[in-house]
């Protein structure tokens, strides 16, 4: 039996639905739209939760009835999500698009490094020192530190081919966005982006500098995004079948 546990502010103009079916904890993130004119529930990979998009006039009390009567629909569909991989002992993560096992290596000295091995699978690991409780933080540093690194040399290159004064480079791990710039010119990423091929991360790079040119979509952005990286198409078609996955790693053990 559906049973709901409540519902409160989850932000501006978002409430959060908990439900509980089968056993199961279900959250539903409850939005209005001016624009919708139905009610309509989608979920979200990244997040692994679902959005239950409803009309402004809708009253909480009809969302939370409709919620209740797709429970079902939204737990089976929750449940066909991958598994979530975690930053630990005998894990395969993929670096700059190429998988490595996590090694972890409590008697060495240092903290995370790569190096080829015979003893596993891919036979390229990311070997960690230190710990077992701090594995997961490690590896998240290093591959924050080394998505930076590719980041900033990234959007340099392109800032220098359009004659841009530097730019730095803001990391964090958003769900529905893998770059912005802001009107200011401020330039943020996902630092999953390091899992992903390069020419995947360079192309957000591209299209976040190209954004200080062009803040907007219209023909003239895509033509200089596309200048910039000439595989702008490739990488948008890498990102909308793969690009989701790189949310599923990182969950803590």
């Amino acid at each position: 039996m559906l049973r709901l546990l409540r519902d409160g502010p989850s932000g501006k103009g978002t409430s959060l639905l908990t439900l509980e079916h089968a056993g199961e904890t279900i959250v539903v993130a409850l939005r209005r739209a001016t624009t919708a004119r139905r009610f309509t529930l989608r979920v979200r990979f990244a997040a692994r939760d679902a959005v239950l998009t409803m009309p402004s006039r809708a009253s909480i009390r009809e969302a939370r009835a409709f919620a209740q009567r797709h429970a079902a629909w939204i737990a089976t569909r929750l449940n066909r999500l991958p598994e979530t991989i975690p930053f630990a002992h005998g894990s395969l993560i993929p670096l700059r698009g190429v998988d490595h096992a996590v090694i972890h290596l409590p008697d060495r000295r240092g903290t995370v490094w790569t190096e080829e091995r015979d003893d596993v699978e891919t036979r390229l690991a990311l070997c960690v020192a230190g710990q077992a409780e701090h594995v997961h933080r490690r590896v998240q540093d290093h591959f924050k530190r080394e998505a930076r690194r590719d980041l900033e040399d990234a959007v340099a290159r392109h800032t220098s081919a359009l004659s841009l004064p530097p730019r730095g480079v803001g990391l964090r791990d958003p769900v529905s966005r893998w770059g912005s710039c802001s009107s200011t010119g401020s330039l943020n990423f996902s630092w999953r982006l390091i899992m992903a091929p390069p020419f995947v991360l360079d192309y957000l790079a591209a299209h976040e500098v190209a954004h200080l040119v062009h803040l907007d979509h219209s023909p003239r952005f895509w033509s200089l995004a596309r200048r910039l990286c000439p595989e702008t198409d490739r990488a948008e078609a890498w990102l909308s079948a793969h690009g989701a996955h790189l949310h599923k790693y990182g969950a803590k053990g």
